[in-house]
């Protein structure tokens, strides 16, 4: 019987962190291409506006994001958790292809930049929906005591997709020219997300409702109005916000600034392009781990003092840890430096003294 439910839950995180999985991965390339992006979608006559535009864009699929949580959740609750799944999947399969096929600025003028940003605020939409949805079915189907170990498998899907997206524009740069790359070539990475997609639809398409909602459909107790529930009862709402500015807010600012991380070293640091996305890569990856101790360790002594030790080590390890990136990253650039200005001063020092030789030779 054991066995049974093991087996239940465990293809339960397969189909759903897979298609969490490629939602991350779609909606991380936009981010990581961004200098290129910047390049065949915005004017080319200020390269600067351009990223930063760029960037604007990639933000505004964050910011749509907790209205696609709203409004999915919403639907989830209408209709059930496993075809509000292929919704959401679908339409970030569809944004993500259609950025790919999208002409650029050069063909098609100032509509280009519009439709990416058309684009990448449906993203975001699905991926709310998604993020949310995922973590609540897998919870709906895990034991109460083990509810932080089976859900924190759908939270290492983001860095795992972030390291997958990197990859895959490397590999996908490594096997062409520069121009061409430049040209076309940044556009096979979403492409290539399609059939990716289409194995998560089919694997969704054979999972089965949630137990919680199953249930309580057949028993008529589901929300009627679950938005005017949250935010309309005192209770509920003061959870809501407590939720939202207490967890969320400081849980995203340390999330992001981590993924951070890979821009701060090619744009700040100069660290060349492959070895830059190999760290960033090899951080991600030996952080898997940490993800499912912490859920299964939240189920021993519960998730706030995880969190406000979480906040705290932000708190006081941020500076110090990017100090050190900063020391490592530009150690020749600052030996380039010192080594310049010390010729610089024994120029200066042996002109003076040259000068000085000279007035006292001409007197």
């Amino acid at each position: 019987m054991e066995q049974n439910k093991t087996s239940s839950i465990t293809s339960v995180i397969a189909s759903s962190s897979l298609g969490t999985l490629i939602e991350w991965y779609d909606f991380y390339l936009f981010g990581s291409l961004a200098p290129v992006i910047a390049a065949n979608f915005f004017p080319s006559t200020n390269q600067t506006a351009a990223l930063l535009s760029t960037l604007a864009t990639f933000a505004a699929g964050f910011i749509v994001r907790p209205f696609g949580a709203l409004f999915f959740g919403r639907l989830g609750d209408l209709i059930g958790r496993k075809y509000t799944f292929l919704v959401t999947l679908v339409l970030m399969g569809t944004t993500t292809f259609a950025i790919g096929l999208i002409p650029g600025y050069a063909t098609i003028g100032v509509a280009a930049p519009i439709l990416v940003l058309v684009m990448r605020l449906l993203q975001g939409l699905a991926l709310g929906g998604e993020y949310g949805g995922a973590a609540t079915y897998v919870a709906e189907h895990a034991p109460e005591n083990e509810r932080g170990f089976w859900t924190s498998w759908i939270q290492i899907t983001a860095p795992f997709a972030m390291a997958i997206s990197i990859s895959a524009i490397a590999i996908t740069k490594s096997l062409m020219t520069a121009p061409n790359w430049e040209s076309w070539g940044w556009r096979i990475p979403f492409l290539i997300s399609v059939p990716l997609v289409g194995i998560s639809i089919w694997m969704r398409k054979n999972m089965a409702e949630s137990p919680l909602f199953a249930k309580a459909k057949i028993e008529g107790t589901t929300s009627v109005n679950p938005l005017k529930e949250s935010f309309g009862k005192k209770e509920n709402l003061k959870v809501v916000l407590v939720t939202l500015l207490g967890i969320m807010l400081g849980a995203g600012v340390l999330g992001w600034t981590c993924f951070y991380i890979q821009n701060f070293l090619l744009r700040i640091m100069f660290v060349d392009f492959d070895q830059a996305n190999l760290i960033v890569i090899s951080g991600f990856i030996s952080g898997l781990v940490w993800f499912i101790f912490f859920g299964w360790l939240s189920d021993r002594i519960g998730r706030k003092l995880l969190l406000l030790a979480s906040f705290g080590l932000f708190l006081i390890l941020l500076h110090p840890f990017f100090g050190e990136i900063y020391q490592t990253a530009n150690l020749s650039l600052k030996t380039e430096r010192n080594s310049i200005i010390k010729i610089q001063k024994e120029a200066i020092s042996k002109s003076t003294t040259d000068s000085a030789i000279i007035t006292t030779t001409q007197r």
